[in-house]
């Protein structure tokens, strides 16, 4: 995802001279693409967050589209006041940049983790929040915060992750939800790259005789379904985020059914904020440990197909 980020975004800046990349002393063997084709429009201000995010409301003041690239949560929550002030409450368009949002970089320790992050964005006024499932919805994402201008927060995984589409999709198609498998017993939600191990899910499921719609859910602000049509005849609906449970996927779901008037089953599936700062390791090991396995998945869909049948 980060070379795709990169990639796609070097497409851009040939096209559009207004966008421009800063990053916080880091993303080496990665941006290096952009930085030796447009040296103008690169700027590395060091290991300084808050600064970095001034200086990118100054670039979007003076007509620029402003991506900031940085590990986990350094660009969320070291610069918040200052993505607050300076780049929402003045409508900038910048992008903060998060690469190894969830578990990617689990060796380092909590520090590098990011399980606030969607919450924290989310939060924030006029912020548009993207996470892509995999390299394709990275692309067409970094293109409509070009186009679209505003504030974005686009949270990537690292490199390596599985391919989910099998063409590109279309921004319009992420929005409201992207079907990666059709099904009608139940619906899986899922917002970044753990939508593979909603898939795998499904291929349980399918064995079982239960058919799930899997759907990749990248727009997480704005919501852009209603989730209780999404649901149909379905028993109901199992988010599944490498997030804590508190203002991620399921809230957002929750609070666009609430807005509709409507009410949907659901059963969240997500990171034990409690455990996660106590396991270091590798993604896939703090997944496991924290409420993000295959079995949690399978266990909340047991759930739902059991309460549907009382």
């Amino acid at each position: 995802m980060r070379d795709a980020f990169i990639h796609e975004l070097t497409l851009a800046a040939r096209e559009d001279p207004r966008v421009f990349l800063v990053v916080g002393d880091l993303g080496y063997s990665v941006i290096e693409e952009f930085q030796a084709e447009f040296p103008d429009r690169f700027l590395n201000p060091g290991v300084a967050e808050q600064s970095m995010i001034g200086i990118a409301a100054g670039l979007a003041a003076s007509g620029y589209s402003v991506f900031c690239y940085s590990i986990g949560n350094f660009p969320t929550m070291r610069p918040l006041e200052q993505i607050r002030n300076d780049v929402c409450y003045h409508d900038r368009s910048v992008t903060v940049v998060s690469v190894g949002g969830g578990f990617a970089y689990g060796y380092l320790g909590y520090t590098h983790h990011a399980i606030e992050d969607v919450a924290v964005m989310r939060a924030l006024p006029g912020m548009t929040v993207f996470a892509p499932a995999d390299a394709a919805e990275t692309r067409v994402l970094v293109r409509a915060a070009v186009e679209n201008g505003g504030p974005h927060y686009l949270r990537l995984g690292k490199n390596g992750e599985p391919k989910l589409h099998l063409s590109a999709p279309s921004f319009d198609s992420l929005r409201s939800g992207a079907v990666l498998r059709e099904g009608s017993d139940i619906v899986l939600l899922a917002s970044g790259p753990i939508a593979g191990k909603a898939l795998a899910a499904a291929d349980v499921l399918a064995e079982r005789g239960v058919y799930a719609r899997v759907v990749s859910v990248p727009v997480i602000k704005p919501i852009g379904f209603d989730p209780a049509l999404l649901l149909g005849t379905a028993a109901g609906i199992v988010t599944i985020e490498e997030h804590s449970l508190h203002g991620g996927l399921a809230s957002a779901v929750l609070e666009a059914a609430a807005v509709a008037g409507t009410f949907v089953p659901l059963i969240p599936v997500y990171a034990d904020e409690a455990l996660a700062g106590k396991v270091i390791g590798s993604q896939a090991y703090i997944q496991d440990r924290t409420g993000l396995a295959l079995a949690d998945i399978l266990s909340a869909a047991d759930r739902l197909l059991t309460a549907a049948r009382d």
